[in-house]
């Protein structure tokens, strides 16, 4: 790679301009459900791509990803092989869910502004020893929201990912890369996924809320 592998903007230090692909040694993509309405379940997909491509502004760059629906892990064969069936992903007929950006919005930490004019403001003017106030130090991690469609059976629907950007840099390979969180709550229902029993002390055997937790980073390929 040649050229800078960074730049700054509002404060944060974020990726050069350029296409990036989903680390596929470094990902998490993955979901929590609840199990008889009282413990959680932790899966995940073990075969997703993602193709990031970062725009000069920041705010205009896009997102697309795609994930075999096959690849869902959750510790049990039994109800792996549940999941993968009709009653779940189906993922016979639908063998991959899809998510497609639509924009981004920048979230900026409102603390950090009112904590650095509180320093301006405690100044007194006129005493020469006073010490300076420092210069805001440069940020490498910020929060976006990611406005997307998430494509499960068939079925689209808009969902938002609350995005933490972790920082970007060369690594010791040469390779440009970025790091990054995101997490949504979306309701199964929405998509088809409606198979439950219920429990006779009420409730029912299955959540119907789905957390998505996604992790990983991003190398640039051009």
């Amino acid at each position: 790679m040649t050229g800078t592998a960074t730049r700054s903007w509002q404060g944060m230090t974020i990726p050069a301009p350029g296409r990036y692909l989903l680390d596929p040694a470094h990902k998490r993509v993955g979901f929590v459900a609840r199990h008889m309405m009282v413990s959680p379940v932790r899966g995940e997909f073990g075969e997703a791509t993602a193709q990031i491509v970062v725009e000069p502004d920041p705010l205009d760059s896009s997102v697309t990803a795609t994930i075999r629906a096959a690849s869902i892990s959750t510790g049990s064969a039994d109800r792996d092989a549940h999941l993968s069936s009709a009653d779940f992903l189906d993922v016979v007929r639908h063998p991959t869910l899809e998510y497609r950006s639509t924009g981004i919005r920048w979230q900026p930490d409102p603390n950090e502004s009112i904590f650095y004019w509180a320093r301006l403001r405690s100044r007194r003017p006129g005493r020469r020893a006073e010490v300076a106030v420092p210069e805001r130090a440069g940020k490498t991690s910020g929060r976006f929201v990611l406005a997307g469609e998430l494509t499960v059976r068939g079925v689209t629907r808009p969902v938002d990912l609350q995005v933490e950007f972790g920082g970007a840099r060369r690594d010791p390979y040469g390779q440009e890369i970025f790091g990054f969180s995101a997490t949504a709550e979306i309701e199964r229902e929405d998509y088809g996924l409606v198979w439950n029993v219920a429990l006779e002390s009420g409730g029912v055997l299955v959540g119907r809320s789905v957390r998505i937790e996604i992790a990983g980073e991003a190398v640039r390929q051009s």
